[in-house]
């Protein structure tokens, strides 16, 4: 192989950048691409790059990374460490980690890329390597597609995807149907009667406001849905007042909202909001509370007979005994948006990160440890090998399973 994946994953790891912001990876990414001979677009969605490698009439396989960081300060310790900066949508400056392993997801789709590039006698179709901004968003497959992604690359036949993940590298996780959860953002704004904090009987108190709505928030996955259908209702932000002997005029509510079909997400956005509401009615509000949706992450839906061929060819070449059913993971994704736009199946599958003596473990207990750090954590550190081997041929395996074979 000619391309040092280690050295280009330690650089990518050292350089990380925000999402829309990811103009040093993106020109890594396409320089590699153009070495390798493949048809280089770039500035889709923005910062987004894609390769197209034609190797003769038969499918097109689209296979995906993302290469955005977050606003994180790395505490690893590692000698390639971040100590990177970048300013955030709201103008502050903010410290940048790869804490999510996008890092990981380029470097093996690079190597992926070189690998089937190398063996083109051996498959024939088209290939093309989407390397995607702004995943943490939610919104960069989306801004590709809106951008004209389809108007430059032909339709696929299928999109493939792997996510790094906190368990024992050398394993895979893959499962047909729902693989992720849907994922909702959304801003609340309580309003209440600002006074003197001696004299509370003039106000009508925001914060007493947001409290009570927070707890009451916390009534609707315990209390209305049913046990056969899960969800998650995160209250990740209070924010309310500037000083201890004033009652403010309004609080905001930050939420994080998890669902893993379409029913249960419409019935849990609709409490929230009941709920809302019925807690500024109880205050007395002046005003009805307002209620400001932003991000949006799909449900990530496996094809089941896509997901079969992958998990079958996953099977003969890394042994059934590696592949693992992780269940709905209560992540959330935005690769559905680039199946969607083409209509095309998807299979989406979390590639084994951690430390592979973790196996042992597992085998004597029957689960691993509860502290090795997770995605988004300041500590979250994939092992290079054999996490980039395993992924590179995870990759080049499932493309390989769809192109044509001479």
């Amino acid at each position: 192989m000619g391309m040092d994946l280690q050295e280009l994953y330690r650089d990518l790891h050292t350089h990380p950048e925000l999402s829309f912001q990811e103009v040093r990876t993106a020109g890594i990414v396409a320089g590699h691409l153009e070495q390798l001979g493949l048809t280089v677009h770039r500035g889709i969605g923005k910062t987004g790059v894609v390769g197209v490698l034609e190797n003769g009439a038969g499918p097109v396989v689209m296979v995906r990374a993302d290469m955005d960081g977050l606003p994180v300060k790395e505490a690893t310790g590692l000698d390639y460490a971040s100590a990177e900066v970048g300013i955030d949508p709201e103008g502050n400056e903010v410290p940048v980690m790869h804490a999510c392993g996008h890092d990981v997801h380029v470097s093996c789709l690079l190597g992926a890329v070189e690998s089937l590039s190398s063996a083109r006698q051996e498959w024939r179709g088209t290939l093309i390597a989407v390397f995607q901004p702004a995943e943490e968003w939610g919104g960069g497959a989306e801004a590709m597609v809106n951008d004209g992604l389809y108007g430059l690359v032909p339709k696929p036949d299928v999109v493939l995807g792997q996510h790094v993940a906190p368990f024992p590298a050398g394993w895979l996780g893959l499962r047909g149907g729902v693989a992720m959860a849907s994922a909702d953002s959304l801003t609340i704004t309580l309003h209440g009667r600002g006074g003197h904090g001696s004299r509370p009987e003039t106000t009508v108190d925001p914060v007493l406001m947001a409290a009570a709505a927070t707890v009451r928030l916390q009534g609707i996955v315990s209390r209305e849905l049913a046990a056969s259908d899960s969800a998650v209702v995160t209250v990740g932000q209070i924010h309310s007042g500037t000083k201890n002997n004033i009652i403010p005029e309004t609080a905001t509510l930050g939420l994080s909202v998890r669902s893993f079909d379409d029913a249960t997400r419409d019935k849990v956005l609709g409490s929230i909001e009941r709920v809302v509401r019925g807690e500024a009615a109880a205050s007395g509000a002046p005003r009805e509370p307002e209620f400001s949706y932003e991000d949006h992450f799909p449900l990530t839906f496996n094809d089941e007979a896509a997901a079969g061929r992958v998990t079958a060819a996953f099977q003969a070449k890394f042994g059934a005994g590696h592949i693992i059913d992780p269940g709905p993971v209560s992540g959330s994704e935005d690769v559905g948006a680039l199946a969607k736009g083409a209509g095309a199946p998807l299979v989406f599958w979390f590639l084994g990160g951690a430390d592979p003596a973790l196996f042992q473990e597992w085998a004597t207990t029957g689960r691993l440890p509860e502290d090795i750090p997770s995605n988004h954590s300041p500590h979250f550190a994939p092992v290079i090998e054999p996490t980039l081997t395993h992924g590179t041929e995870a990759l080049v395996t499932a493309a390989r399973e769809f192109l044509a074979t001479n």
